[in-house]
């Protein structure tokens, strides 16, 4: 039995819903809206999974079908600006965004028009306003399909290595994981490319995005060594050169966020200035908000 596709929710509708501080239903933004074979550009709606973009694209083709994304939808790869499957950042794919501003004006932003909001929105956790559409450069979804990494679905600490420092901050974490008596459990790295294009860029250079599985033992008490240790991990890839990724909220404490995001207080200050009736917050928000400016916000548009 086929399911039954909702009705596509419109830029017209989504103006109103900002407007009026409305909810509406996110998931109707799942359209490819048009193919643009001779520019080389695709424009889906925000909600848009990465799956359907590679069969409307390159139909019958299992290796396209069997690409791995870090985020699910084009909307959510871009608000976070997560590296993609060839390692490069999400906005690196990207020719332009069209958005809803919290006011309820529709915006189209690239790298020649409107260049200050797009790189505010690329990687600004959706607190700028409602991705309606992305156009995408369909060469370059091309080659990060040709390019693409494995991925093995894991879980734990990713942190941000240079990659001729990957040896020694190995070893340094192997030896804290022993003070602690928190063996890790696996390690997994992956190359990722510098992002010239976001406000917060992650990306500041090439990294080694390596990620720490820790065993954690089921004891009281082990939740907090862990953080603890966490901490400890991340002091040494700063010692290393190295950061976290801005997506993340991890256990970092007020000095480790300012050391790998000096440029995020500025970033919060964008967000009042742009939304100051702050329609558009959520965890990520209220977290660094919290954690950099001792100032709790009321819960409105939760996302």
């Amino acid at each position: 039995m086929t399911a039954t596709r909702s009705i596509p929710l419109s830029a017209l509708e989504l103006s109103a819903a900002m407007r009026a501080a409305l909810p509406y239903d996110a998931s109707r933004l799942d359209r490819v809206l048009r193919v643009d074979e001779h520019h080389g550009l695709v424009e889906v709606q925000a909600a848009t999974e990465w799956k359907t973009i590679a069969a409307s694209l390159r139909p019958g083709d299992p290796r396209a079908a069997a690409v791995r994304t870090t985020m699910r939808t084009v909307g959510d790869s871009v608000a976070a600006n997560t590296a993609g499957p060839d390692g490069r950042p999400a906005i690196s794919h990207v020719e332009s965004i069209t958005l809803v501003m919290p006011g309820g004006e529709l915006r189209r932003v690239s790298r020649t028009a409107n260049r200050e909001l797009f790189a505010l929105v690329a990687g600004g956790q959706g607190l700028f306003g409602a991705l309606y559409s992305v156009t995408l450069d369909i060469g370059s979804l091309s080659r990060a399909v040709n390019e693409a990494a494995a991925e093995p679905a894991t879980t734990g600490q990713m942190l941000l290595v240079p990659p001729e420092a990957l040896e020694s901050f190995l070893a340094d974490a192997r030896g804290r994981c022993d003070e602690w008596r928190m063996p890790l459990q696996g390690v997994q790295v992956r190359r990722t490319y510098e992002d010239k294009d976001s406000f917060l860029r992650w990306a500041q250079r090439e990294y080694a995005a390596v990620t720490l599985q820790l065993a954690e033992p089921r004891v009281l008490g082990a939740a907090v060594r862990a953080t603890q240790l966490r901490r400890e991990l991340l002091d040494a890839a700063i010692a290393h050169g190295g950061s976290f990724p801005a997506w993340c909220i991890p256990d970092a404490t007020q000095a480790q966020v300012e050391a790998c995001y000096p440029q995020l207080r500025a970033f919060l200050a964008e967000k009042r200035r742009v939304d100051p009736g702050e329609k558009l917050t959520n965890a990520w928000y209220r977290h660094y908000r919290e954690l950099l400016l001792g100032e709790k916000c009321e819960v409105r548009w939760a996302n």
